[in-house]
């Protein structure tokens, strides 16, 4: 498997010497006004950014592009996949070369959008979740390209080989079936450690709605010490460490395999995944059958009230630098409401009118009854202060070195003093 590093795909959505292919010869500019005289089109590139790798690689941006580029003649999309996203647009941003439409950073300052970021149209946002939650001033800069929850997604058939007859619904009894799954040679919970990225599903997300409360790491800018072995912060991390301490994990734990870990999910060689239910399909394409895939709420604790989170996927925006905005706003609006890629990543819908029919692994987690956190945006005083403490959020990196610690309070500690001083420069 490859490192955690920079993966950078470009693929040319449809060329335009493809033979007998409508959207190749004899493409126009009309009504682009791009013009460039003597009956000759113009052709024009859009630019895309995303984080979804993998569909890149097995043609389904291909798909959508070539829907969208017979919407516009005398277009071609280009994507740029990369593998962690968070980490990786950074670097882009700071020298500018951000494309023609791209997902807009998780732990960028409110404020700063409108540095990098074009004003989307306010129609684009009738009967939308989360419409707000990217705007500045009454401007909206991105639009949510899914909604989605986060569970344990699970092999019916491992469960079955190692007799686990119930799904857990307490920590406890969640331990009981990963031991028995251990027992029976499958390995119970792939944490994909190694990749990074995912291990933030252990961190900001769970704590957010574990607590019950949707502003929680908000208010974390309101104490020098957010971090205690006491808190929902120490006991999302005990959980991990528990898990990877008993066996209860994958090998190789230093390892990306998170293209691997789906796999393994899929042939039942590993048993279940806390991740959202946006992978369900992921691991279906990589070979399971959709009825040996369940989903249900992760049991963090021993109680009998479940919260679990109601959260927008990725935003995406069209860069304040982008030399075809109109054009690269229709992609956004197609992208989200035209091209499929809700309804086929098995997101719930982003609009709230909408008829879309849920996958059967949603109504099974729906059956269990959660009491739903619906995600808000945290403050800018949060963000700054992270920034200023060096806290890469939503990367996964603090949340690998918190697991590995042998002294997890004393980890706190260390993560609470650099916590209190950026406050205080804050304040």
């Amino acid at each position: 498997m490859r490192g955690i590093v920079r993966m950078t795909l470009i693929v040319l959505a449809v060329s335009s010497g493809l033979a007998g292919c409508s959207i190749g010869e004899g493409k126009t500019d009309a009504g682009m006004g791009n013009e460039s005289g003597a009956g000759t089109a113009k052709s024009i590139t859009l630019n895309v950014l995303t984080n979804r790798v993998d569909l890149i690689e097995n043609g389904t941006m291909n798909r959508y592009a070539a829907l969208f580029e017979r919407e516009h003649p005398g277009t071609s999309v280009e994507f740029q996949g990369f593998s962690n996203y968070t980490a990786d647009i950074m670097t882009r941003l700071s020298t500018l070369n951000m494309g023609d439409v791209l997902l807009l950073p998780a732990n960028m300052l409110a404020e700063d959008l409108p540095q990098y970021f074009e004003p989307l149209s306010d129609d684009l946002f009738a009967s939308v979740r989360f419409a707000d939650y990217k705007s500045v001033n009454g401007a909206r800069y991105g639009i949510a390209s899914g909604t989605s929850t986060i569970g344990i997604v699970y092999n019916k058939k491992a469960m079955e080989k190692a007799g686990v007859t119930e799904l857990p619904t307490t920590l406890t009894s969640f331990y009981e079936a990963c031991k028995k799954l251990k027992a029976a040679g499958i390995t119970p919970v792939f944490l994909n450690y190694g990749a990074q990225w995912p291990m933030k599903t252990w961190g900001e997300e769970l704590v957010s709605f574990m607590s019950g409360d949707p502003d929680y790491l908000s208010e974390m800018a309101d104490t020098d010490k957010p971090w205690d072995i006491g808190n929902e912060w120490g006991q999302s991390m005990k959980i991990v460490q528990t898990l990877i301490h008993d066996g209860y994990t994958e090998q190789g734990l230093m390892n990306n395999q998170w293209e691997l870990s789906k796999k393994k999910i899929a042939d039942g060689e590993a048993a279940m995944l806390l991740n959202g239910n946006w992978v369900i399909n992921q691991i279906i394409e990589a070979g399971a059958k959709p009825e040996d895939i369940g989903f249900f709420p992760f049991p963090y604790d021993d109680e009998d009230k479940r919260y679990a989170p109601l959260l927008p996927d990725w935003f995406i925006g069209v860069s304040k630098f982008s030399g075809n905005k109109e054009l690269a706003k229709a992609w956004v609006k197609f992208f989200v409401e035209q091209s499929g890629y809700v309804e086929e990543q098995g997101y719930l819908p982003v609009k709230l009118d909408s008829d879309t029919d849920i996958s059967p692994q949603l109504k099974q987690f729906l059956s269990f009854k959660p009491s739903f956190v619906e995600n808000v945006p945290p403050s800018d005083k949060f963000l700054r202060i992270a920034e200023k403490a060096n806290l890469s959020l939503w990367s996964g990196e603090y949340i690998q070195d918190w697991i590995a610690s042998p002294d997890l309070q004393k980890t706190f500690e260390q993560y609470n003093a650099m916590w209190q001083e950026a406050r205080h420069l804050e304040q």
